[in-house]
Formats: structure tokens, sequence, C-alpha cells
């Protein structure tokens, strides 16, 4: 008998029951997923002519995606991606460490270069130092002149009590220091502000008028003349060594900063009183804070050689300042470097060359006195002049100059 061959019916999708899902009828095995042999033959006696055996999803194999029973649901749906799954790839901590290096560089970077800016607007570049008249010849050294002002600016009432500062007005010389900073070695010099000097001829800072030379006057006349242009001027006149930079503070600012930095940390050598600056200290180490270390500075009558004790003690002092504020742990510390530099900067009167950097150099080189890489000392004396005030020794104080102009190592001793 001739085989007659009976036609394809086309392929239909399960039908979706809404009660039951995909029915078993409609070739959706609810146990194994989607089943292609099973036929309408098998529900209704059609044979659709597929008997491979094969179940997409089932034990024997696998759809494109290689899931077979591995996949838990129909044939050809993939497995469900997982964090540890195969592939992937495994992080590039080497990357992210260089990433992450970077960015902290520049913000570090970013950082400094704001707090520069900020600091640098907070300064007071105020005196110009291009008024000075016949100046001496620039040598190898950069050459500080610093002076502690009485001014009083800024202070309340309760203020000028507290720091036993009086309510005198306008500002006067309190203190008066060179500073020189050399490869040789750094050298602080006091000039007593009762030192006899020549005031030479100058050019008024504010008028622009000549004046002629006074003569003969104590070295804080000059500031109460004409201010830090004349000061600078008379210290070079008799001296010969020229001033690169001028620094000044007022009481309120020196304390302010003392404050700002917790104190400073001092070893005072034989206990005082001053009932005048308010001093009362006992021997030993000990933290002063700015009320204190104004006290400190300013004491003059507790000592037999007034002027002379004090110059020492604001050397001592400053020294230990510097050496407190410039270091990492202030300078890298916002919360200390921040604090520090806004309360000083704004009382700070330098001259209109100076820049933070050249701040910065000055603090480290009076660092490097306290550290022992240097050594400070009053201008050499050689006796008393008219009005209780001190002469210089001349030819001393030519060989330190000539010392500090050619950067040699400073070995001219003073006396006193």
């Amino acid at each position: 008998m001739r085989h007659v061959q009976r036609p394809q019916a086309p392929q239909q999708p399960p039908r979706y029951d809404q009660d039951q899902g995909y029915g078993q009828n409609q070739g959706y095995d609810q146990g194994q997923g989607y089943n292609p042999n099973f036929t309408q033959a098998q529900g209704s006696g059609y044979d659709s002519g597929y008997s491979s055996g094969q179940v997409y999803g089932g034990q024997q194999g696998g759809g494109p995606q290689g899931g077979g029973a591995q996949g838990g649901g129909r044939g050809n749906v993939p497995p469900p991606y997982t964090p540890q799954g195969p592939g992937r790839p495994a992080p590039d901590w080497r990357k992210r460490a260089k990433i992450g290096s970077i960015v902290l560089v520049v913000g570090v970077l970013a950082w400094g270069i704001g707090t520069y800016a900020w600091a640098s607007s907070q300064m007071r570049n105020e005196v110009d130092l291009s008024k000075v008249i016949e100046r001496p010849s620039e040598g190898d050294c950069t050459t500080y002149l610093i002076v502690g002002s009485d001014s009083r600016e800024g202070m309340s009432a309760e203020d000028k009590k507290k720091l036993h500062t009086g309510s005198a007005a306008g500002k006067r010389t309190d203190s008066m220091m060179i500073l020189a900073a050399c490869s040789s070695g750094n050298t602080m010099v006091s000039l007593p502000r009762d030192s006899w000097v020549s005031i030479p001829s100058f050019v008024g800072s504010e008028s622009g008028k000549q004046y002629p030379a006074r003569g003969g006057s104590k070295l804080n006349a000059a500031y109460a003349m004409d201010g830090p242009e004349l000061l600078v001027r008379t210290v070079e006149f008799n001296t010969g060594l020229r001033i690169d930079h001028y620094a000044e503070i007022g009481f309120a600012g020196f304390a302010n900063i003392v404050d700002a930095l917790g104190g400073v940390d001092l070893n005072i050598e034989k206990g005082f009183k001053d009932k005048k600056s308010g001093a009362d200290f006992a021997a030993g180490e000990q933290t002063l804070n700015g009320e204190q270390a104004l006290a400190f500075v300013r004491t003059r009558y507790a000592f037999a050689q007034s002027d002379l004790q004090r110059t020492k003690n604001q050397q001592k002092f400053l020294s230990a300042l510097a050496n407190q504020a410039a270091t990492p742990g202030t300078i890298l510390n916002p919360f200390a470097l921040y604090p520090t530099l806004g309360a000083g900067l704004d009382t700070l009167i330098v001259d209109k060359d100076m820049s933070l950097y050249d701040l910065g150099k000055m603090f480290f080189a009076m660092k490097g006195i306290n550290s022992g890489d240097g050594k400070s000392m009053n201008m050499p004396l050689s006796g008393g002049a008219p009005q209780n005030s001190l002469k210089w020794d001349m030819p001393k104080v030519k060989q330190l100059v000539e010392q500090i102009r050619n950067d040699e190592k400073v070995t001219v001793e003073s006396d006193r």
C-alpha cells in the first residue's frame, strides 16, 4: 500500500488560560517548562511529527546559551547574574590606588594654593622701602628688621586693662632686632631702643619733603619722627647694613598669635615680678599664654640692666614662638594653621615687597636660632652715652656687619 504522508499542521503557540496559566494540553509542562514534544496528537490525537525526544530546558540538552537544567526555567533563558559569576574581571587595585593618589595630590595642591592666596590677601604690605634714600649695597644674606610696637590698634578698654598696656595714643617701638638669614648660620641682633645713634637726613614718607639730619638721639626716636621708613634709614645709616624686609607687630597681634598656638613653652631660668607689665613668673618650664607672653617680653623694671635683659628675653621668646609655629603640626593642620594666620596677619605690618614666602623664611630662620643653628646677641656696646642711653662699640659693629654682608660665620661677641 502506498504510504500517504499527512500534512504538517502549523505549530500553535501555547494558549494562556487565566485560571490555569499555560495548560498541559497546550504544550507547557509546569514542572519542566515549555516542551515542544508535547503535541496536539498527544492531547487530541494529532501527531506533529516531532519525535526527537529533546526537551528544551531539560536534562538532555542546553539551549543556545548553555543553560540546561541548571538554568532552572525556560529552555533558552540565561542564568541570573551574580556578582561572583564566572567571567567577571578582578578589580584592578593598582589602577584604583593610582587614581586615588592623583586625587589626593590634586586636593592637597588645591588646599595649599587656596591657603597661600588667602593668607597673602591678609598681609598688610604698607611699608614702602623705596622711599628710603642713600641705601647701602645688598649683601649675601637676607636681612629683616623685626619691630615690636606698642600699638593698641583694635584693643578694647578691657583688653588694655587685661594686658597692662595703658592707653597711650599713637605707637612707639617697644623692641627692635635685625635677623640675618645666611647659609653660614642665622644671626639675631637686638638693637636696644635706648641706643644712641645719629638720625640722618631723610625724605618724609607722607610729605615727600627733604629733612636735614637731626644729630644724636635715641634709636626709638626715629620711629616716632617718621615711622618705619625713617627707622630703616637710621639703622642702615648707623650700621652700613642694608635691610631687605621689614616686619612689625603690635601688642594685640602678638598676644593673639600666642593664644592661637595654644601657648608657647618656655624655660624661665630665674623668676621675676613686675607690676607695670603684669609679669609674675616662677623659675622653670612653663607654657605662657598671650597675656603672660606679652608681660614677659615687655618687662624691664625687674632687671638691673633693664633694656639689655629685656632684649635677651625678647630674643628667647621669639625663637621659641617660631620654633612652635614653624612645625608640620601647625603648617599642615588647617585647624591650627588658619587660626594662627588669622590671629597675626591682619595686625602684622610688612614692607610692600615682602611675600608670604619671605615671611615663612623669616620664621624658619628664627626657628633655626632656637635649635642652635645660629646665634643671638645684643648689639656690641662700649659704654654710656647722653640721656642714659647706650653707645655702640663701632669697631665691633663694623666687623659684625661685614661678616653678615659676606655670609661669613659670625664670631663677634657682645659683652652684655
